[in-house]
């Protein structure tokens, strides 16, 4: 970046309106991505979101999206990173304009891809966190049994520690998604990609008393798709499902830092290897569309066994 042009401030990133021009490139950015690759209505807001932000702050520079210059992005990344954006955001960002960069050029509809020779940040190797055993079992008979929302919580914490569904997933569920005959799922993915997950006698058994006794209580004669509702028959979000979780862990003594429902995937995944479970196989649990996604688990587990070593070995 050359001397002559500033940092400007984060104010004046994101204080000018979007444009019209580049409003509708990003919608039909955004239609093509979704026709084309069968992107999650997370993933594609996502876009939207970094894609908006960077064409106000070029709006700002007298620049459009179509017009980026490498220059421009690197100031751009530079001001984000002195307003303490992570290196993880900026890395976001960046695969977010390589994506539309490169489809928009496809299309015929810019000239010059400004992320070209462009590093990503360098990023520090984030090793998922992973309640014990102990806590997890602690977390997940902490619901009250005895009441509909309680069986219902008590179904949901069973269901996904013992499948490792995404938060998404589990909130998502359908009754035709669900066979309790066979005590398998059909989920549905990211990128849309179906799989079948086995539930395992206990989430199976906790899932059947909700159905039965539970569900009807709260649905109250009215219908619902999802499989999970609340006391006024509608399904749960995950921002609901998140306070649940809070909830449940504080009930638990679980530090409210340690948990979430994210947590309990990555317990699911570290337990599984910690009792000897194929990588292959947890690989096809999780939908991870890459074993390289799923080796990260391989490290938690090594950190364990380091842990327990230290603590009991006489020459620890």
């Amino acid at each position: 970046m050359r001397a002559s042009s500033p940092v400007p401030r984060m104010t004046d990133i994101e204080s000018p309106p979007l444009p019209e021009h580049d409003r509708a490139a990003i919608e039909q950015f955004v239609e093509r991505a979704w026709s084309e690759f069968g992107l999650a209505e997370n993933t594609l807001a996502s876009y939207r979101s970094d894609l908006i932000g960077f064409a106000r702050w070029l709006a700002g520079q007298g620049a459009r999206l179509a017009t980026a210059s490498r220059e421009l992005l690197y100031r751009y990344l530079a001001a984000r990173a002195a307003a303490k954006y992570t290196a993880r955001s900026n890395a976001r960002l960046l695969s977010t304009l390589r994506r539309y960069y490169k489809l928009m050029r496809r299309i015929g509809l810019v000239e010059q891809d400004p992320t070209l020779l462009l590093d990503a940040p360098k990023l520090p190797r984030a090793l998922p966190k992973a309640l014990s055993e102990g806590e997890v079992e602690a977390l997940i008979r902490a619901p009250d049994i005895a009441t509909p929302l309680g069986l219902r919580d008590r179904a949901m914490l069973e269901l996904l520690y013992a499948t490792g569904l995404r938060v998404s997933e589990l909130v998502g569920l359908r009754a035709d998604q669900i066979n309790l005959r066979q005590g398998v799922l059909r989920v549905t993915g990211k990128g849309g990609k179906d799989r079948l997950v086995p539930l395992g006698e206990e989430a199976q058994h906790w899932l059947e008393q909700y159905v039965q006794q539970s569900r009807p209580v709260l649905l109250r004669g009215r219908v619902a798709d999802a499989v999970f509702v609340t006391a006024r028959a509608a399904g749960m979000t995950r921002q609901m499902f998140w306070t649940m979780v809070k909830k449940h862990g504080q009930a638990a003594g679980i530090a409210s830092q340690r948990i979430s429902p994210h947590v309990l995937r990555h317990s699911f995944a570290t337990h599984l290897l910690n009792h000897g479970a194929d990588l292959r196989a947890l690989q096809l649990l999780l939908g991870h569309s890459s074993l390289s996604t799923t080796q990260i688990y391989t490290y938690v587990a090594r950190e364990g066994l380091k842990r327990l070593h230290a603590q009991h070995h006489p020459r620890g």
